[in-house]
């Protein structure tokens, strides 16, 4: 048992980069450290201890990670600094060379951070502490709230699909799951604090069921049944994984909103195939097609990398008028980053950084213009709409069941609040929907 007397009185900062995954995992470990007495910094104070929660998506994050810890060294002066998240199961090494850096956790042992503490002694060196990636194990749960309504559940960590430019097997080890019966007592806890919306989050959360026998289906059906949850969203789920039971459930749902966000990565099959995605063009377009039958009112938002190793020009377009095709909402543009150790590096083909940032920019005006097309066939309609805070001078906002953007003209009730509105034209910077209050 750890001797938390040696906390009391000790302030903590947290600061998390990447996906929603990982805000999720630092509210845990927050959580954890509040029960064993140790509060969070505020405004104009030092903290005793600095935790960083990193990201390892891209060259550029590894960057941020390393500009952030060096920032909140110069902080906080003389503070226990621990760092864990994915950069840190990779590059544990470098990280603990970081002057002021003190301890060092990969993915096994960032759920028991607290147990790693010690008596928070700073020595003259960081110490690494990780397990390989195919040895890990653990599950550790993680809910937490956003910065506004919404909760982020963790239902699922690690994947098994090894794509030719991901290092995330190996930051975040082998897929597994909690089990449904405890996920339900979390989405169960929401509902007692008063929560209406909650996240599914994972890293492939379509495969649920590795550690525990069950499936992702079997999940979404159960959590549908926890009363006071009035909507869960499904974070991201591969394209292979998203079954017609799940859409056809999805469609006729209580609680399970009409928006689905899938990663397509390249609308180029040869591309597919250099990636070792486990679908093809044909696949995804019959998912779309399948939503939008059952939901033509859905959101679809997609993932798509550009200038991945042996993006020639000619799959470049081939791409761009697979995804120009296609009744998709949104696209979440990312430009391919070179990750040491991947099966990518051997691909000849390389795609230059100004050919990156042009193939994103068309992507990019391709995705404004389809979600300006969505938005505008909504116009007129009444929606329900989850109220948000909104800060000072913009008015109160909020998202309809299909994740349309909503301003809000009334400001006479509480945020957390679902309201029906009628939905009215686009706002200055075209970035939601004007609309006004229906009694």
């Amino acid at each position: 048992m750890i001797d938390t007397t040696i906390f009391q009185d000790k302030k903590a900062v947290y600061y998390t980069l990447g996906c929603k995954l990982n805000y999720a995992e630092t509210s845990s470990i927050g959580k954890a450290l509040k029960d064993a007495g140790i509060r969070t910094i505020r405004k104009g104070e030092k903290a005793d201890i600095v935790v960083v929660n990193t990201c390892s998506v891209t060259e550029v994050a590894d960057k941020k990670c390393r500009q952030a810890i060096h920032k909140l060294v110069k902080s906080h002066p003389g503070a226990f600094v621990v760092v864990t998240g994915c950069y840190a199961q990779l590059k544990p090494d470098t990280i603990a060379d970081i002057d002021g850096v003190d301890l060092v956790l990969g993915a096994e042992q960032k759920g028991d951070l607290i147990n790693y503490l010690g008596k928070l002694e700073k020595f003259s060196h960081g110490e690494a502490l990780t397990t390989a990636a195919k040895d890990i194990r653990s599950f550790s749960h993680s809910c937490s709230r956003g910065d506004r309504t919404r909760y982020f559940l963790k239902v699922q960590d690690g994947c098994d699909y090894f794509c030719s430019y991901c290092t995330i097997p190996f930051a975040r080890g082998r897929s597994r799951n909690g089990k449904i019966s405890e996920l339900v007592d979390l989405a169960k806890g929401v509902a007692a604090e008063g929560g209406k919306e909650i996240v599914l989050t994972g890293v492939n959360i379509g495969d649920f069921g590795k550690s525990t026998g069950e499936t992702f289906f079997d999940l979404i059906k159960q959590l549908d049944e926890v009363e006071g949850i009035e909507r869960y969203r499904i974070s991201s789920i591969e394209p292979n994984l998203l079954t017609d039971d799940i859409i056809e459930f999805v469609s006729k749902s209580k609680r399970f909103m009409p928006h689905f966000h899938i990663p397509l990565q390249s609308g180029c099959d040869e591309v597919l195939k250099l990636m070792r995605r486990k679908y093809d063009t044909s696949l995804f377009a019959s998912k779309v097609a399948t939503i939008k039958r059952l939901m033509p009112h859905a959101f679809i938002g997609v993932d798509v990398i550009v200038g991945t190793r042996g993006e020639t020009p000619e799959y470049f377009e081939s791409a761009y008028q697979f995804i120009e095709s296609i009744d998709v909402t949104q696209l979440h543009v990312f430009s391919y980053s070179e990750r040491p150790g991947t099966q990518a590096l051997k691909i000849d083909y390389v795609v230059s950084s100004e050919e990156k940032h042009s193939r994103s920019q068309r992507l990019l005006t391709l995705s404004d213009e389809k979600l300006k097309n969505f938005y505008a066939d909504h116009i007129g309609k009444e929606a329900k709409v989850l109220t948000e805070k909104s800060k000072l001078g913009i008015p109160m906002h909020g998202f309809t069941e299909n994740y349309i953007r909503v301003e809000l003209d009334d400001h006479n009730f509480d945020d957390n609040t679902i309201v029906n509105v009628r939905l009215g034209d686009l706002n200055e910077d075209c970035s939601c929907l004007k609309s006004t209050l229906i009694e």
